[in-house]
C-alpha cells in the first residue's frame, strides 16, 4: 500500500525510505518507537475484540533518571500536584537533554537500546526556508556520511540570468553584467573560451534581519569615513580663511566656493544616505567535464583586495561536491550554486529565514562531542528544499511547493514517501488546523507538546507545569470536512542550530513547526530499525505504528462533540491504496481482509460487525444517533481491525465529530459564562447557535482572583454548513456534524475566524467586539496561556457575557460604473431595537485591465519537469495603467487571488515595475504613478 503523496507547506518533513516493500509493520517493529498525539486531538484505538480502547495522545516519558524527574515523598503525594510542582528540579545534563527534547517521545530509550537505527539509511527533505550547510551539526551524520545531499532553491528568488555570453580580452579579464571589469584565474580550465555572466543586487539574498544589520554596519563605517572627509573638507576651509583673510581675486573666490560646496555636500549627503546594497558579479562555465560558476563579492568587501573573482574558488551544483561558500566576513552568509539550462540560469541558494535550519537541527543535528544536542535522528541524511521565497519575506509559492517534491521524489525509485507537516499555531480553537497539515489524511499533522522539562529548561519557567500539555496556541482539529486534522503531538519547542550568519550557534524557537522535525526525526528512527531488522517497510504501515502506539496524556477526551435529534444515516466508502508498481495478479487480485469494525460508543454510533475488504474497495453505512447526547461537543469513533490480527491495531479510523450548540432567546440574545476557574493551560469551549440576523457580538471579561498577571487567548470560530444529503452514492469518509440545522459541515468554504490575545495585570474587565454570521454555529474558546500563572496559588476566576446584535443591509459594496440608477440600500434588524448612523465612503476605484502583452512558454529546466515526465508551463501576462497622481493600489485577479494549496493552478506571482522596467514592488499594496504590472502563471496542465 502507499501513502499519497500531496503539496506540503513550508513547515513539511518527508521521510524518504531508500527501501521499497509495501507490507504491513510487524507487531514488534510496531514498538520501536513511540512517538506522540495531541492532547486535544485523540481518538480510540484497540487491537481486537474485547480490547479497552485506548486514548491516542503524547507518550509517556522514559523512566525516572536522577536529577531529571519530579521527585516525590509521601507526605508530597498528599499535597497533590502542586507539591511535585515545586520538587522539580534539573542538573546539567538534564538541563542540555531538555534543550532538546527527546526524552519525552521515548528516543533516549530507544536509542540506548539500539544506537545503530539512528535514522541511518533514511533521507528527510525539508521543505521550509532552506537548510544552512555551514550551522552546527549539519555537517556530517552519526556514521560519516555527508549530511546534507542537496540545497535547492525552488522559488527561484536566487536565480540569476546568465545567458549573456563574453570572452576574455587579451589581458585575461571579462566584463561583468554590472559593468566591472573583472580578471579571470588563468587556472581554470574552459574549452570554449565563454563565458556566462550575470549580476544580483546581494540584498535581494538576504534576509530581513540580515540586511538590517548589514545596512546598520555599513552606514556605521559609512558615517565614519564620512565624517572623517567632513572634518578635511573643514580643515581645508579653515586653512584657506587663515591664508586668504580678505578674497579680492575672484580665482580665489571660485575656490573658496567649491571649498565650501564640498563641504556643504558630504554633509547634506548624510541626511539623503540610502542603502541598496551591494552588486555582486556571477560568472558561469564549463570546464569540459560539468558547469562551474564563481562569484565576485569585492563590493561586500572593506578590503578591495579581498573578494576577487580570480580568487573564488569555483562551485557546482551542490549534489555533485557538496560544498558551499560565504560572501564575507561581514555577513557570515553562506550560499550554495546551483547552474541551470546550460549555463543561462545560476541559482544562488540562501535561507529566508533561519527557520528550516533550526527544523533540519531537530530532525538530524549530530554533535559528537555534546550527543545531548543531538537532533532526534542524528544519522539521517537530508536534503533541503528552499519553497519560502525570499522576495516575499519567506511566505512559500507554489513554485516552490511543486518543484520541492520533483527533487523528492527523485531520491526514490518509486514515490514512497511519508509526509509530515505542522498542524499550525492557530489553536486553541477546534477546526484551527492548518494546510497542508490538516488538508489530507496522506500526511501526518503533528500537534505541540510541551512538558516540564521543556518549560523549566527551554523555556527557562521558574516552576513548570506538573504535567505535560499542549501549547496553547497548537491548532486543534477536526478539519471542516471531519477528519482528526492533527495525527499526534511531538515537542514543540527546541534550542537548534541556527544559521551562521545569526551570529549565534543555536537558538530557542517554538511551535508545530518544531513538533514536526521531531515527530519527522521519530519516523526516521523506526524506518532506519526496519531496515536494519529486514521488515518491509510501507508509509502506511508507518503512519499505522505511529496512531497505534502512542499513549495518553491526559484521563479523558476532551474533543467530544454532538449532534442533533433523530439518527443519520451515512454511507462510508472504505478504498485501499497499493503502490503503482503493484502487481495486478499477484498483488491486487488476490488482496481480501476480514475486518472486524468496532464503534467507541454503540449506543451513539451504529455500524456492521464485519467487512470483506477487496482491491476495488467496500462500502457500508454507519448510522448516528445523538438524541441522548447533552449540549456541547463530542466526539466518537468507527475503526477496522484485522480479524486475522488485531494486534496490529486499527487499520483505518472514521471520525465522527459533533456539535451540539446552545439555543439563545431574549431580546437581545446573550448568554453569561460565570465564575469560570482557569488554571495555565486551561480552555473552556462553548457552542453557541449564532441567531439568524445577528451580525456582530459584544463580549465583556471579567476576572477576579488573581495575584500575578494572566494572559488569554480568546477565539471565535464559525465553520459554513452544507446542505445534507442523505444519498447512499456520497460515500462520505470523516463526519463533522452540525446539529443547529441538522446539516455537515462544508469543506470547500474557510472558516470565519476572530481572534485576541489579552493580558490582565490585575482584576478587571475588558470588553470586545468581532463579527458574526448568523445561522452558523459559534464556537467560543477562551484559553488561559499554558505559561501564565504558573507557580501561583490562585486560579483565575472569569465571567463572559455575549451579547448578540445584527443590523444586516442589502448591500455592503455599492460599485458605480456611472450608467445605473440610485441604489436603494435597505437596512433591517431582526434581533432587537439598534441605533443606525449611515455613513458611506468612496475610497476605492476599480478599473478592468487587459493584457497587452502575453507569453506561454514550456519551462526548459528539469526542476520544472513532473516525474510523470510532463513540463510545466508558464503564462506571463503584461498590463499597462496610468495614474493621475499617486494611489495606493493592489491588482486583484478574483479566479487566483487568496490561493495557494486549493487552486488549480500550480503557482502566481506578480511584480509592478515602471516604464524602465525598474521594480518597484511584489505582491501588496503600493504607492505608484505610472506602472507596468508583469502576472506570471504557472500551470502542469497541459
Amino acid at each position: 500500500m502507499q501513502l499519497a503523496a500531496l503539496k506540503g507547506t513550508c513547515n513539511i518533513r518527508i521521510t524518504l525510505p531508500l527501501y521499497s516493500p509495501n507490507s504491513f509493520l510487524s507487531p514488534p517493529s510496531s514498538r520501536f518507537f513511540r512517538p506522540s498525539c495531541s492532547r486535544r486531538r485523540r481518538a480510540t484505538s484497540a487491537g481486537g475484540s474485547g480490547r479497552k480502547p485506548s486514548v491516542r495522545a503524547m507518550p509517556s516519558p522514559s523512566p525516572p533518571s536522577p536529577g531529571f524527574p519530579v521527585t516525590s515523598t509521601p507526605e508530597d503525594s498528599k499535597r497533590g500536584e502542586d507539591a511535585l510542582l515545586r520538587s522539580f528540579h534539573l542538573t546539567e545534563s538534564t538541563f542540555l537533554a531538555s534543550l532538546m527534547p527527546k526524552k519525552e517521545t521515548g528516543v533516549d530509550r530507544f536509542l540506548e537500546a539500539h544506537p545503530e537505527y539512528d535514522g541511518r539509511g533514511t533521507v528527510i527533505a525539508i521543505f521550509d526556508s532552506g537548510v544552512d550547510p555551514a550551522a552546527d551539526g549539519l555537517q556530517v551524520t552519526s556514521d560519516g556520511q555527508p549530511k546534507i545531499l542537496d540545497v535547492l532553491d525552488c522559488t527561484g528568488s536566487g536565480d540569476i540570468d546568465t545567458s549573456t555570453v563574453v570572452k576574455t580580452d587579451p589581458d585575461g579579464c571579462i566584463l561583468g553584467k554590472s559593468g566591472t571589469r573583472l580578471p579571470v584565474n588563468p587556472a581554470w580550465e574552459n574549452p570554449s573560451g565563454e563565458w556566462h555572466v550575470g549580476c544580483k543586487l546581494v540584498y535581494g539574498l538576504f534576509t530581513d534581519s540580515l540586511t538590517s544589520r548589514l545596512k546598520k554596519e555599513r552606514r556605521k563605517k559609512w558615517d565614519e569615513k564620512n565624517q572623517e572627509a567632513i572634518s578635511e573638507s573643514l580643515k581645508h576651509l579653515n586653512e584657506f580663511d587663515k591664508k586668504h583673510r580678505k578674497i579680492d581675486d575672484v580665482s580665489l573666490k571660485k575656490v573658496r566656493e567649491d571649498l565650501q560646496n564640498k563641504l556643504d555636500f558630504l554633509r547634506k549627503q548624510a541626511e539623503s544616505y540610502e542603502d541598496r546594497g551591494p552588486v555582486i558579479d556571477v560568472v558561469a562555465w564549463h570546464d569540459g567535464s560539468i558547469w562551474r560558476a564563481a562569484v565576485d563579492t569585492q563590493s561586500l568587501e572593506d578590503d578591495s583586495d579581498h573578494g576577487k573573482l580570480s580568487d573564488f574558488v569555483p562551485l557546482t551544483n551542490y549534489r555533485t561536491e557538496q560544498k558551499y561558500g560565504i560572501f564575507s566576513k561581514l555577513d557570515a552568509c553562506s550560499f550554495v550554486l546551483n547552474i541551470y539550462d546550460e549555463g543561462n540560469i545560476v541559482s544562488i541558494v540562501t535561507d529566508s529565514s533561519p527557520h528550516g535550519t533550526h527544523v533540519a537541527g531537530i530532525a538530524t543535528a549530530f554533535h559528537p562531542k555534546e550527543p545531548l544536542l543531538n537532533g532526534v535522528a542524528p544519522g539521517a541524511q537530508l536534503i533541503s528544499c528552499k519553497i519560502g521565497d525570499s522576495r516575499l519575506g519567506s511566505m512559500e509559492t507554489g513554485t516552490g511547493l511543486v518543484r520541492a517534491l520533483i527533487a523528492a521524489v527523485e531520491v526514490v525509485d518509486k514515490h514512497r514517501i511519508v509526509f509530515i507537516s505542522s498542524a499550525g499555531n492557530n489553536g486553541p480553537a477546534l477546526s484551527t488546523v492548518g494546510a497542508p497539515g490538516g488538508t489530507t489524511s496522506s500526511i501526518i499533522g503533528v500537534g505541540a507538546y510541551v512538558s516540564p522539562a521543556m518549560a523549566a529548561a527551554a523555556h527557562c519557567v521558574v516552576e513548570p507545569p506538573s504535567e505535560g500539555l499542549e501549547y496553547t496556541w497548537s491548532s486543534r482539529g477536526p478539519t471542516t470536512d471531519g477528519d482528526l486534522g492533527v495525527s499526534v503531538s511531538a515537542p514543540g519547542g527546541a534550542v537548534a542550530p541556527v544559521p551562521t550568519w545569526t551570529l549565534q550557534r543555536r537558538m530557542l524557537m517554538n511551535g508545530t513547526s518544531m513538533a514536526s522535525p521531531s515527530a519527522c526525526g521519530g519516523v526516521a528512527l523506526l524506518i532506519s530499525g526496519m531496515k536494519a531488522e529486514g521488515v518491509p517497510v510501507s508509509p502506511y504501515s508507518v503512519r499505522e505504528a505511529l496512531e497505534n502506539t502512542t499513549v495518553a496524556i491526559g484521563d479523558k477526551l476532551e474533543d467530544k462533540l454532538s449532534t442533533g435529534q433523530g439518527l443519520m444515516q451515512w454511507t462510508v466508502q472504505v478504498q485501499p491504496k497499493f503502490h503503482e508498481d503493484a502487481s495486478n495478479m499477484e498483488q491486487l487480485v488476490p488482496f481480501e481482509e476480514c475486518i472486524q469494525l468496532h464503534s467507541s460508543e454503540g449506543s451513539i454510533v451504529q455500524v456492521p460487525e464485519f467487512l470483506l475488504l477487496t482491491h476495488n474497495g467496500r462500502s457500508f453505512n454507519i448510522v448516528v444517533d445523538p438524541s441522548k447526547l447533552n449540549k456541547g461537543l463530542h466526539y466518537h469513533e468507527v475503526y477496522g481491525t484485522d480479524c486475522k490480527a488485531p494486534w496490529r491495531g486499527p487499520l483505518f479510523r472514521i471520525p465522527v465529530t459533533i456539535t451540539k450548540p446552545i439555543s439563545l432567546e431574549g431580546q437581545p440574545p446573550l448568554i453569561s459564562l460565570l465564575q469560570k476557574s482557569f488554571l495555565p493551560g486551561h480552555i473552556e469551549r462553548i457552542f453557541i447557535d449564532v441567531p439568524l440576523g445577528a451580525t456582530w457580538v459584544e463580549a465583556t471579561m471579567r476576572t477576579s482572583g488573581l495575584d500575578t498577571a494572566r494572559r488569554f487567548f480568546i477565539d471565535a470560530v464559525q465553520v459554513w454548513n452544507a446542505e445534507r444529503d442523505t444519498s447512499s452514492e456520497r460515500g462520505e469518509r470523516n463526519f463533522f456534524f452540525d446539529d443547529v440545522m441538522r446539516t455537515h459541515i462544508c469543506p470547500l468554504e474557510r472558516p470565519i475566524k476572530w481572534e485576541s490575545v489579552v493580558t490582565f495585570s490585575s482584576p478587571s474587565s475588558q470588553s470586545f467586539t468581532f463579527p458574526v454570521k448568523g445561522g452558523l454555529t459559534m464556537e467560543l474558546s477562551v484559553a488561559q496561556f499554558w505559561s501564565s500563572g504558573i507557580g501561583s496559588n490562585e486560579a483565575t476566576v472569569i465571567d463572559f457575557e455575549i451579547i448578540f446584535h445584527g443590523i444586516n443591509i442589502n448591500r455592503e459594496v455599492v460599485v458605480f460604473d456611472g450608467s445605473e440608477a440610485p441604489f436603494r440600500i435597505v437596512a433591517e434588524s431582526l434581533l432587537s431595537s439598534q441605533k443606525l448612523i449611515p455613513a458611506s465612503t468612496l475610497n476605492k476605484i476599480k478599473i478592468p485591465c487587459r493584457p497587452v502583452e502575453s507569453n506561454l512558454v514550456t519551462l526548459s529546466t528539469n526542476r520544472d519537469k513532473l516525474p510523470s515526465g510532463e513540463q510545466i508551463l508558464a503564462l506571463t501576462l503584461t498590463y499597462k495603467f496610468k495614474l493621475e497622481e499617486g494611489a495606493e493600489i493592489k491588482p486583484l485577479v478574483p479566479l487566483l487571488n487568496n490561493r495557494i494549496y486549493d487552486t488549480k493552478i500550480e503557482s502566481q506571482f506578480y511584480m509592478i515595475s515602471d516604464s524602465n522596467k525598474l521594480v518597484f514592488g511584489l505582491p501588496g499594496p503600493l504607492l505608484v504613478p505610472d506602472q507596468w504590472v508583469g502576472l506570471y502563471i504557472d500551470d502542469d496542465d497541459n
